[in-house]
């Protein structure tokens, strides 16, 4: 029988292994769930695949479950990395829940010329991610970076990495994504609302390693545009196809 509820842990998982549950995981499942001794509940800890497992103890405050068989293994995404300015909480919200989504490794707020936020709650943003793995079916969660400047991220890119510079003053780059080859570390970069100030497009478009690509025709939301952003990268480059 397959479990309706997944659930992310930090325990190890194997066949026998006893997984404790604290105490905002045992309301969730014993209180709001309704779940009971028996119950089967799907546990996935982003190394060891997912697991079926049973509950065997269940209380207010804590409760046990056991892992009883494997029912995915781990499915890494690429590895892509997700460049994006913090913009207003909920949409700072959903830029990360549908990276995680659609296939980002990791997720890192940058701070921009532009950017209106100074601040973000990375932990709150982790548990986002996390959220989204839960209900996505995913085995991976991908680590959400605290935020940096992106001066400094440029000072220190990674020489094999290869990154997609969305630019809104570009238009029909989009084709040449296609032709760069797969397997290879990847990132995107998406700008403020504001845009990329003309010292920072100058220096993003003239890294080595940069690509730059339009989204097409019409000024997108830094929220739509990460989405657009990453199906374009997945459907040419990623797992998708």
């Amino acid at each position: 029988m397959n479990a309706k509820i997944r659930l992310y842990v930090e325990h190890p998982l194997g066949a026998g292994q006893s997984v404790p549950l604290d105490r905002d995981q045992a309301h969730y499942l014993f209180g709001v769930m309704r779940q009971g001794v028996g119950d089967r509940v799907a546990l996935f800890n982003g190394r060891d695949g997912e697991w079926l497992a049973e509950v065997a103890t269940a209380g207010k405050r804590g409760g046990e479950l056991t892992c009883a068989e494997q029912s995915k293994p781990l499915q890494l995404p690429p590895d892509l990395w997700l460049l994006f300015a913090p913009i207003k909480k909920t949409r700072t919200d959903f830029i990360v829940e549908k990276a995680a989504e659609m296939g980002a490794s990791r997720i890192v707020p940058v701070q921009t010329e532009y950017t209106n936020s100074e601040r973000i709650r990375q932990d709150r943003l982790q548990a986002h991610a996390v959220e989204a793995a839960e209900q996505c079916g995913g085995t991976y969660v991908p680590e959400v970076a605290d935020l940096q400047k992106l001066s400094r991220l440029l000072d220190q890119w990674p020489e094999d990495r290869q990154l997609m510079f969305c630019d809104e003053a570009e238009v029909g780059a989009a084709l040449r994504l296609s032709e760069l080859g797969r397997g290879k570390p990847w990132a995107i970069v998406i700008g403020p609302e504001g845009g990329f100030s003309d010292a920072e497009r100058k220096r993003l478009a003239a890294l080595p390693q940069s690509h730059v690509v339009s989204l097409g025709p019409r000024i997108l939301r830094a929220d739509t545009a990460a989405v657009a952003a990453l199906a374009l990268w997945q459907q040419a480059l990623g797992d998708w196809t």
